[in-house]
């Protein structure tokens, strides 16, 4: 049987097309008889036997991309995940997740874009593809999109990325995004404000997070340590104005005790009650963007941040990370 003379030309352009290694790209052509087509789709199935194999593999490391349209009304967010560190590093696999965040920004949703074309396969191909060519379990795990009047992103060195919608485009709104995605990367923040809770869910979090400190109190008291303050509450959702004015009242019965002069209260009460305040909004400072303290000013809370700005608010905002 005569055995087909594989060019290094042929090799050359079946590399380029798939991305597989020289060796295996000549083994592919020789076993298809120099067909590129067949010798495309033994490396396809090479890669499905080892996508099978590694199924049950954490893909925990990998890129986060982001990419926005030209008109910047809309962004999309996704991990290409891998295995390993070494692999997420990897200048061809840093490019093959702008290519595939390049597919993902016109398309609707995670679905669709698995469906999407990549070049004459689907990206769940493309995916399978090039597990059998790094041999490392390759997967998308976040997808995230936004749409707003504005939108900006920020990453972190390829390992976090963050989307942010802004509710009109003002003059510097890419300083404005940028910054905010940078504080939604940096902060972690779940949700826009303390108006989003359920109160529900603040209720069973001030309960857990009460008994976690008295827990901890506990140890503390045995080592004769500082205790730390047990909260009443937790955001400003459950500061009414009745709790507010009953703080304010402590406040003046301990200056009174205090043998303070009445005449200064009301230069000693504002600090007071801003850290009532504070003491009492953890869970809004730790989960909600505009209350956050702003990581480039902490003087000053996000939503005073992008007040400075003018006519403008914060829409949304979307967070990918690896792992």
């Amino acid at each position: 049987m005569e055995t087909v003379k594989i060019s290094a030309a042929d090799v050359k352009k079946l590399r380029e097309a798939t991305g597989a290694g020289m060796m295996d790209c000549k083994k592919a052509l020789v076993e298809a008889g120099g067909d590129f087509d067949k010798a495309i789709d033994i490396l396809r199935k090479k890669g499905q036997k080892i996508a099978a194999k590694r199924a049950d593999r954490e893909s925990t490391e990998g890129v986060a991309v982001t990419r926005i349209n030209d008109a910047k009304t809309e962004g999309v967010a996704i991990v290409l995940a891998c295995e390993t560190d070494f692999v997420g590093k990897n200048e061809s696999f840093v490019a093959l997740g702008g290519q595939f965040a390049d597919i993902a920004l016109n398309c609707a949703d995670k679905e669709a874009f698995l469906a999407a074309d990549f070049g004459g396969m689907t990206v769940a191909d493309k995916l399978v593809e090039q597990t059998g060519v790094i041999g490392e379990k390759l997967e998308i795990t976040a997808f995230e999109k936004i749409e707003a009047a504005y939108v900006g992103s920020y990453t972190h060195i390829g390992k976090i990325a963050a989307l942010v919608g802004l509710s009109n485009a003002v003059d510097k709104a890419d300083v404005l995004s940028k910054d905010v995605a940078m504080q939604v990367a940096s902060m972690g923040a779940t949700t826009l404000s303390y108006k989003d809770f359920d109160a529900a869910y603040v209720a069973a979090e001030t309960e857990a997070r009460i008994a976690v400190i008295e827990k901890d109190n506990i140890e503390l008291g045995r080592l004769g340590k500082t205790l730390k303050n047990v909260p009443q509450f937790i955001s400003m959702s459950q500061l009414s104005d009745e709790v507010l004015a009953k703080a304010q009242e402590a406040a003046k019965a301990e200056l009174a005790a205090e043998g303070k002069p009445e005449k200064i209260w009301d230069r000693i009460l504002p600090g007071k009650m801003e850290r009532f305040i504070s003491d009492n909004t953890t869970l809004d400072m730790e989960q909600c963007l505009l209350d956050q303290a702003f990581i480039k000013d902490e003087k000053k809370n996000v939503a005073e941040y992008v007040k400075t700005y003018g006519d403008v608010s914060v829409s949304g905002f979307k967070r990918v990370t690896l792992g």
